[in-house]
């Protein structure tokens, strides 16, 4: 397979006009030349935390707490969890998924609750066993929870935070198996931050009351940190210091509870670009290259060798025609109509256009 186009190529999106050429799964050549027609051709997002789950009860909660929505374990979301069939979870997440894919998500990081058994609901919604959505090509990276036995079937364990258990044990058990280790903190306030640094994470989430001091220790630790703004000011929170954060450390984006915000990776940019007045390349690396590094994964990037995971979007668009800056006009004002075509692993996923 082939695409043709303006490529973002690279870690800084540099336009060049060309072709890319796929073969199992991966971009082996990337060719400068004149092309026809209007493509956009640039990574697929890596949403670097999410909660699908919460896909069984969209906008719930109106008017409540952090702690009332969310907190475990009796959270109104956990309450909605618990009461909720596997049948219903396993059919809610695969739509969260198939809205995911069409918006140019080619990986998610998610934080799933329930144990083993929350991870197995998510791989079924992911191949589509038991509904009626179909099986899924969009990859996933899952940390699991709430279970002793979780990482024998996880990538690794999301925390919830460190005021919630002691999580030296698992920290423990997580480093000895080789797998990832993320976890909350300083989303409420910043009493947890320090605590959830204590354990050497390979990455924190959310840091909106991060102060100078603990900026001072993620530039020291290098800890990457993934944010997510919208899910922030719903639960009137705050909002994370972005650019502060970006000048320490890597930072990614995720759009966090479906049960708060569609987990669009459109918005989310949008959002972060508006508020943190950021330059566009560094929030596009946000939600692409810089949540894929956390998972240690070859994609979120157009360079040969990196895996084939591609969001074409159509640059003659009543939405996109005429922009002067394309990358400022693709985080700030790109969305899902102008999406031609998704790649994930070299598979066409979602297709609006003839694919040669």
């Amino acid at each position: 397979m082939h695409l043709e186009g303006t490529i973002l190529r690279g870690d800084d999106f540099e336009p060049v006009e060309g072709r890319i050429v796929v073969a199992d799964g991966e971009i082996v050549r990337i060719e400068e030349r004149e092309v026809d027609g209007d493509a956009v051709i640039l990574p697929a997002f890596v949403n670097a935390h999410t909660h699908i789950g919460d896909s069984i009860a969209k906008e719930a909660g109106e008017g409540l707490s952090l702690d009332e929505l969310v907190a475990p374990p009796d959270g109104l979301k956990h309450r909605l969890l618990r009461s909720t069939s596997r049948e219903e979870k396993v059919a809610a997440m695969a739509r969260s998924l198939r809205y995911m894919e069409s918006t140019g998500t080619g990986t998610f990081l998610e934080f799933r609750e329930g144990g083993v058994e929350g991870v197995a609901a998510l791989r079924d919604a992911i191949t589509g066993e038991g509904v009626d959505a179909g099986e899924r090509a969009i990859d996933s990276v899952v940390f699991g929870r709430d279970d002793p036995d979780v990482l024998s079937v996880a990538d690794g364990y999301g925390a919830s935070g460190a005021r919630d258990a002691d999580f030296d044990a698992v920290r423990a058990e997580t480093r000895a198996a080789g797998k990832l280790f993320g976890i909350h903190a300083g989303e409420r306030d910043a009493d947890d931050i320090n605590p959830a640094m204590d354990l050497d994470p390979d990455f924190l989430v959310h840091m909106v009351h991060a102060a100078e001091i603990h900026l001072e220790r993620l530039a020291d630790r290098g800890t990457p940190v993934v944010v997510c703004p919208r899910s922030n000011l719903v639960t009137n929170v705050g909002v994370p210091p972005i650019r502060e954060l970006a000048e320490r450390t890597t930072v990614a984006l995720g759009t966090d509870n479906v049960m708060l915000d569609s987990p669009s990776m459109f918005r989310e940019m949008e959002f972060a670009a508006k508020l943190s007045d950021l330059p566009a390349r560094e929030v596009l690396r946000m939600a692409t290259v810089n949540g894929a590094r956390i998972a240690g994964l070859n994609r979120g990037v157009v360079a040969e060798g990196r895996d084939a995971d591609l969001l074409v979007l159509d640059g003659d668009s009543d939405n996109l025609a005429g922009a002067r800056d394309l990358v400022r006009a693709i985080v700030r004002r790109a969305g899902a109509a102008d999406v031609s075509r998704v790649v994930i692993g070299g598979d066409v996923v979602v297709s609006r256009s003839a694919v040669t």
